[in-house]
């Protein structure tokens, strides 16, 4: 179906489904990815997170989910206005730190919206 994606069933701390059976790929792959995936950005309401879907080079299905700077400035301004005691993200260094010019502005991005 449209924009459904299973995981495997990995066993992981007694969850049948878990992230356990994906990977992590850096900000910098997915960056460079999403513009030549079939769909493009998409865009979860509920989540209130980016993702986008591919088909690898034997035709699997694949969907990556992940945060930039609108999802992560949306989940900041929840902690904020809840008067939660913060917020942080899973992997900074997963950011793409070169000196490129798209990556420093993707890079800055991320970060400032950390700060609501």
């Amino acid at each position: 179906q449209d924009h459904i994606c299973s995981l495997s069933k990995v066993p992981f701390r007694g969850a049948p489904c878990s992230d356990a059976a994906g990977s992590q790929v850096p900000y910098r792959a997915i960056m460079k990815q999403v513009n030549s995936s079939l769909s493009g950005v998409l865009w979860d309401e509920v989540q209130k997170s980016p993702f986008y879907e591919y088909k690898d080079a034997l035709g699997h299905f694949h969907q990556v989910w992940y945060d930039d700077p609108r999802s992560i400035s949306l989940k900041a301004a929840y902690v904020k206005n809840r008067g939660l005691r913060g917020i942080g993200m899973w992997n900074g260094n997963s950011l793409d730190y070169s000196r490129e010019a798209v990556a420093e502005q993707q890079t800055e991005a991320m970060w400032q919206a950390l700060t609501p």
